[in-house]
């Protein structure tokens, strides 16, 4: 990095960062703190629900989950469209007309204090692991990539969030997620422009997507049945119907976002912008990938993309089989760029780029096994380094910068929403509920309080973190493991009025020890979770409210 994309970096943060901060400095209840006074309009809550999803995750292993392997992962999002819409049906009249603060304000007056803890607490533990690993994920990469120190990067990303969350609540959270998206569309954008533009003088767009074609990385939809596959227009339909449901319909980050809104039809209209914009947005994200992977083409590209890993073994004693394995790597690339100097590309030239893929996937599963071999506890999942390795490598001074400040900007987005949701809970599920009575600038400050407090706990967490296979995907099952369950209650209390709180509290519990043990055990693919989590309380809630046969 030179002083051009140091000055677009912090420029862009500072400028961000600090209107959010002076333009919401003071909340005169715990409204205006936590509900942004009610007065934001349809696009605010549309953009600030897409910046609270649209982690730097999605930015940084989005893109190299397309490199490696294909737009299939846009199938996870399939059942969002659907489950905005009955969100925006039964969810949000309800939470509007009984004027709570959270999701799970709703569940005691519909059945009873402890189901309301209960969810509340499954809420802040699954949450609260997420957001260290929002602030762990650009972290740890932009470590690995720029050289930077991790500790103090992870403490810098968590103080910046923590400052302008804490100042202005949910208001200064929406204010900075408008101008955070904007970056991050706009950084996109231009990126994906510039890769185009890159190509050889004779691939084009339509011959660029031909060549991802033969490759398979524009295999979209898979109608398998296989319940272990983790993608499928299956399980994105049902499965992540379910977690869409749990995530927007319950989930408090997300949650709050439309809570502020002047009225039912604008936290509506956002939320409806959101559900079918995510889905496009999502398979652009995937595209860039996939373009990324065409552009690496015509290039040398590294073995394994995660240098840490890459320096582990090349410290080892399987150095010599590393490097034998990479001039193997050399030779693949060198046949595949003599195939592609031809500029006329026919079926026999496709055929065998599409042969030279499958023996460079080959190549790099054996570095993985001889990363493995140098070091058991290394992590050999290098799809999270794909796109920042690109942005560093090949991208023009000035747009360095910008693609940073997207990454960071996301980061802060999503971490902002987090804190914001996870002081939210804790005020008003657990502390007010315990400590009623008190004046509206003692429950102010108890949220600012809380919101450095789980700052904190972000920052400790992510400091302590490890990279476990690809973070999109681990952020996901984090969910999945715990959002069925409390999307299972919610459903009892919306469609099955006849079941009381003992009976749905136990079915509850019960549900979240199975699913445990189903994850654990690897039955299913970490999407089905969300289904059979919601299934499972659902069901269990009927036969329990018989067996108590409580009134």
């Amino acid at each position: 990095m030179n002083s051009i994309d140091w000055m677009v970096l912090v420029g862009t943060l500072s400028f961000i960062v600090g209107y959010g901060a002076w333009k919401n400095r003071t909340s005169a209840s715990i409204s205006d703190y936590l509900k942004g006074g009610n007065s934001a309009r349809w696009w605010t809550i549309g953009l600030s629900v897409m910046a609270t999803q649209a982690s730097a995750i999605t930015f940084l292993s989005t893109p190299g989950q397309a490199f490696h392997d294909g737009m299939g992962f846009v199938q996870f999002y399939f059942g969002l469209p659907f489950a905005v819409i009955i969100i925006c049906l039964f969810f949000i009249p309800i939470y509007h007309k009984l004027k709570v603060f959270t999701a799970y304000e709703y569940l005691e007056q519909r059945f009873d204090q402890r189901t309301r803890t209960l969810t509340a607490l499954l809420f802040l533990v699954q949450r609260g692991l997420a957001a260290g690993i929002t602030i762990y994920a650009p972290a740890i990469i932009l470590s690995v990539a720029l050289g930077w120190p991790l500790k103090p990067l992870i403490l810098l990303i968590g103080c910046i969030v923590i400052f302008y969350t804490v100042i202005g609540g949910t208001a200064a959270v929406n204010v900075t997620q408008k101008q955070q998206m904007f970056i991050i569309f706009a950084g996109m954008i231009i990126a994906f422009g510039y890769i185009i533009n890159s190509f050889p003088e004779q691939i084009g767009f339509t011959k660029a997507l031909e060549i991802a074609g033969q490759t398979g990385k524009l295999d979209i939809i898979d109608f398998s049945f296989d319940p272990n596959s983790r993608y499928t227009f299956w399980s994105g339909i049902t499965g992540g119907l379910f977690l869409a449901l749990s995530y927007f319909g319950t989930d408090q980050s997300q949650v709050q976002r439309y809570l502020s809104g002047k009225s039912i039809k604008e936290s509506q209209m956002g939320l409806i912008m959101n559900g079918f914009l995510k889905v496009p947005m999502q398979f652009f994200i995937l595209l860039v990938g996939v373009m990324v992977f065409v552009f690496y083409q015509f290039e040398t590209t590294p073995l394994h993309f995660n240098p840490t890993a890459v320096e582990t073994v090349r410290n080892s004693e399987q150095a010599n089989a590393y490097t034998s394995l990479e001039e193997q790597h050399r030779l693949t690339q060198n046949k595949r760029h003599e195939l592609l100097d031809d500029p006329i590309l026919n079926q026999d030239a496709l055929q065998a780029i599409k042969a030279l893929d499958r023996e460079e996937r080959e190549q790099r599963a054996k570095a993985k096994e001889l990363i493995l071999a140098a070091d058991a506890n290394q992590g050999t999942n290098d799809k999270d380094y794909v796109f920042i390795s690109f942005i560093l490598g090949y991208l023009p001074e000035g747009l360095i910068g910008l693609l940073l400040a997207v990454i960071l900007s996301a980061a802060m987005s999503s971490t902002a929403s987090e804190l914001n949701a996870l002081a939210a809970t804790t005020t008003v599920d657990l502390y007010q509920r315990n400590r009623n009575g008190k004046s509206e600038s003692h429950y102010v400050n108890a949220s600012k309080l809380f919101t450095l407090l789980w700052g904190g706990i972000a920052i400790l967490f992510a400091s302590f973190g490890s990279l476990v296979e690809n973070l999109i995907q681990l952020v996901n099952i984090i969910g999945s493991i715990f959002y069925g369950t409390i999307l299972g209650v919610f459903l009892v209390g919306f469609f099955a009025h006849q079941i009381k709180g003992k009976a749905v509290f136990w079915a509850a519990v019960i549900s979240e020890i199975l699913i445990i043990y189903i994850f654990t055990q690897d039955w299913v693919g970490f999407l089905w979770l969300n289904a059979i989590g919601a299934i499972l309380t659902f069901l269990m809630a009927f036969g329990l409210q018989y067996l108590f046969k409580e009134k």
